[in-house]
């Protein structure tokens, strides 16, 4: 379990195919030391596994579920990668709790300087977009980030000249692929899939068994009755009336 507290922006040294398979070995001079063989570390809010190490470098092994999942997979040598080590029992959680679990991979669709801000636009997956909630907890490449608009199609973070600087957003621009894990607790009692169907318009009193004003805020469309009662009745822990 992480935070999404970026500790230290690591440097990749190369990312090659082995007798071991893909491995990955990342300069980290501030985690390296501390680390040993078997620990995890999350690369751009992936968890990962040491499997060797050196006073200022870690190697990791790839597995192909992952390299189709993440960006790692776009790792070149000189790539800046964000890194943090697991949350202690007895530590501060200072962002939310990120699983190390990706979700998908998506496009950078904007970043760009407003004040002395930065307003960052990624795109989302049709199939995730129920998990993105104005105020939601979202990790983009490992960090801890507010959804600030949630758009039917792409979600949008407000980012700090600090979170910048102490990331690998320093090096982002349109176009990159970021890595992005949803919430967990948004995804532990997703909307069923069918309902975000397009050309309806929005609940004002469901029966779906969802409160009406989260529907509404969430501007879920509705369905017939009879396509309500069917979707309670496939959905764990609900029942239909």
């Amino acid at each position: 379990m992480f935070t999404g507290l970026v500790e230290e922006v690591g440097r990749v040294r190369w990312i090659r195919a082995t007798d071991h398979g893909i491995q990955l070995e990342i300069t980290a001079a501030g985690l390296a030391p501390h680390a040993r063989t078997g620990d995890s570390v999350a690369i751009n809010g992936c968890c990962l596994t040491v499997t060797a190490h050196r006073p200022e470098q870690l190697t990791f092994d790839l597995l192909e579920e992952t390299l189709s999942r993440t960006n790692l997979r776009q790792l070149r040598p000189d790539s800046l990668v964000n890194l943090e080590r697991p949350l202690r029992a007895d530590g501060r959680l200072g962002g939310h709790f990120v699983q190390g679990h990706i979700d998908c991979a998506a496009r950078i669709l904007s970043f760009e300087e407003t004040g002395k801000d930065y307003r960052l636009e990624v795109e989302v997956p049709p199939e995730f977009a129920r998990y993105v909630t104005n105020k939601g907890s979202i990790a983009v490449n490992g960090i801890s980030l507010t959804v600030a608009e949630a758009g039917p199609t792409s979600l949008t973070a407000w980012i700090i000249p600090h979170t910048r600087k102490a990331t690998n957003l320093q090096a982002a621009e349109a176009g990159q692929q970021v890595n992005l894990e949803f919430f967990a607790r948004g995804q532990s009692v997703p909307l069923p899939a069918s309902v975000w169907i397009a050309n309806r318009q929005p609940c004002t009193s469901p029966s779906t068994g969802y409160s009406a004003a989260v529907l509404a805020r969430l501007e879920v469309p509705c369905l017939p009755r009879s396509e309500q009662q069917r979707m309670l009745a496939t959905t764990p822990g609900r029942q239909g009336a």
